[in-house]
């Protein structure tokens, strides 16, 4: 081996063990006897260790950064959980919402880190901490679409756009509803998560939420009669598209038109 090639090998050594060292523990801590556990067991051994950290061993919060680092290096800043009830810790962990990887990143769906009997025993613990709601039981076959329609987009279509495919607020990314299920439209309505309002039962009723959700399934597959759909993405992307085409189209024309004359 040449002195080049040996530097060049220590080099490249020590760019990569300060990166791989930086980088958190991934991953759920488990105890090793879950199948002996009852839920409750279960969701207070799950809590403790995945949780507590940024919400506090009681689920009471942490309202400033400790300077030790708990589980996967993260440092907490988590609300209080007392009183949040079924209905929050179903909807921020069924969408992989939470863990976080830093308490002050936006959460976004993504992977669910847990199995479903840690999830039910999860979300049983966090409900036994103080009274709260529990987890809703929407019927959008009973909501009319049509009134959906006006509904989504008086309250939402401002940040999801008209066709629920998600957009941009600042400081945040609305996201897109083609995976949220019924249950989880229901929840994040009345939860309000991260910058999303919270509408109470006298602002939506439970009725036009039906209503609601009713139009968000129908939007997941909508009947595309005008033809070409565009992925959906909403009318101002559709308009720029229509534009780029005919743009084609007129460049095209201009340059036949142009052949043509010469000839």
């Amino acid at each position: 081996m040449t002195r080049r090639a040996l530097l060049l090998g220590l080099l490249l050594f020590m760019l990569a063990v300060p990166g791989a060292g930086a980088q958190p523990p991934q991953g759920i801590v488990r105890p090793a006897n879950e199948a002996a556990l009852s839920l409750q067991e279960l969701g207070s051994q799950l809590f403790a260790g995945n949780c507590s950290t940024c919400h506090g061993s009681r689920g009471e919060g942490i309202e400033s950064a400790r300077p030790s680092q708990g589980a996967g290096n993260i440092t907490g800043l988590g609300p209080s959980l007392v009183g949040v009830g079924a209905r929050a810790a179903d909807f921020y962990l069924r969408t992989g919402y939470m863990p976080l990887g830093d308490a002050g990143e936006q959460p976004r769906r993504s992977r669910v880190l847990f199995a479903g009997r840690e999830l039910d025993a999860l979300v049983q613990y966090v409900a036994s901490l103080g009274e709260g709601p529990p987890v809703p039981s929407p019927r959008p076959e009973r909501g009319d679409v049509a009134r959906g329609l006006e509904l989504f987009t008086r309250h939402c279509a401002g940040c999801h756009q008209v066709v629920a495919e998600g957009g941009f607020v600042t400081p945040a990314v609305a996201p897109p509803l083609d995976d949220a299920t019924a249950t989880q439209v229901a929840e994040a309505v009345r939860i309000g998560p991260y910058v999303m309002p919270t509408f109470s039962e006298k602002q939506i009723s439970d009725h036009d939420l039906n209503a609601i959700i009713a139009y968000v399934e129908a939007s997941k597959s909508p009947d595309d009669e005008g033809g070409w759909g565009i992925g959906h993405l909403g009318p101002v992307p559709e308009g720029m598209v229509t534009w780029l085409v005919a743009a084609v189209a007129l460049v095209a024309l201009c340059g036949i038109i142009g052949t043509r004359s010469r000839s």
